[in-house]
């Protein structure tokens, strides 16, 4: 019976070192204090489209910090594009979706289309820090598929935020983005980005990062998780046993995110606008 006990106190003890996150928490004296508009402030319906400069206006102009995505074109220029496939959002000339992937296009290619039915663009990375220009901090998703080879993005996304005078944080669901930064710019704030992956995708290669072993590694300054799941006992023990701070995505309507304020410190938002409470 003792050695039962002891091999499970051991297991446990693996298990608690394994999801710790980083103990710096300075970021928060940073970022917080702001409600994050997830694409910018945007109305897929107007002319202010998720990810486009207008939408990224529209939230400096209201104050709010932004979430946005970065990733490559074909010919290696960052890009700030939610999807990995074009065809939700982007519309050719004749306004029929666009097929294939963000990395299927060079940027001339890419500058082509439109955001949904507005005659937005898909914005240069370059192009949306200059507009930011420091008036709210950002939160930097490194867009790159699990399994991916994100070193390249990294670099480039690191390139152009390198000279960025405003505040900012990192993040990705790619454990190996998150490891780039801990390893050739630890002085970043990073963060791992996280869901329920196996109820979302039935795909069990995605449950080391679903239950944050990949912390283990990346040692990341915090967890942006999705707000539906956030009981994930890993998550609520980076949380609370390890103080380590905590961002949601993506809330939809004011009592979620009403309810979520107690058990987040950063918050990201969209398809509504928030009430005037207190963050």
């Amino acid at each position: 019976m003792k050695r039962v006990i002891a091999a499970a106190t051991g297991l446990l003890g693996l298990y608690l070192f394994a999801v710790k996150p980083s103990s710096r928490h300075r970021w928060l004296d940073e970022m917080k204090g702001r409600l994050y508009a997830h694409r910018g402030l945007h109305d897929n319906r107007g002319g202010a489209p998720e990810n486009s400069l207008a939408a990224f206006a529209k939230a400096v102009e209201n104050g709010y910090g932004i979430e946005l995505d970065v990733q490559l074109s074909q010919d290696g220029i960052p890009v700030v594009f939610h999807d990995h496939l074009l065809e939700r959002a982007a519309r050719d000339e004749t306004g029929q979706p666009v097929s294939g992937a963000v990395s299927d296009y060079t940027l001339e290619e890419l500058r082509r289309f439109h955001l949904f039915d507005s005659e937005e663009k898909i914005p240069l990375f370059s192009e949306v820090l200059s507009l930011v220009n420091g008036a709210v901090p950002i939160i930097v998703e490194i867009k790159a598929e699990m399994g991916s080879d994100c070193e390249t993005l990294c670099r480039k996304a690191d390139e152009l935020l390198s000279k960025y005078p405003g505040k900012y944080v990192v993040e990705s669901f790619h454990p190996m983005a998150v490891l780039w930064y801990r390893r050739h710019r630890p002085e970043i704030i990073r963060g791992q980005l996280s869901d329920g992956f196996l109820r979302e995708t039935g795909k069990l290669r995605y449950l080391p990062v679903e239950y944050l072993l990949t912390n283990l590694r990346t040692r990341p300054d915090f967890i942006a998780y999705n707000w539906e799941y956030e009981a994930n006992p890993s998550r609520r023990i980076a949380a609370k046993l390890f103080h380590g701070p905590s961002v949601a995505w993506t809330i939809q309507s004011q009592d979620t995110l009403n309810r979520m304020r107690k058990k987040f410190d950063l918050l990201i938002f969209d398809s509504f606008i928030p009430g005037e409470e207190e963050v």
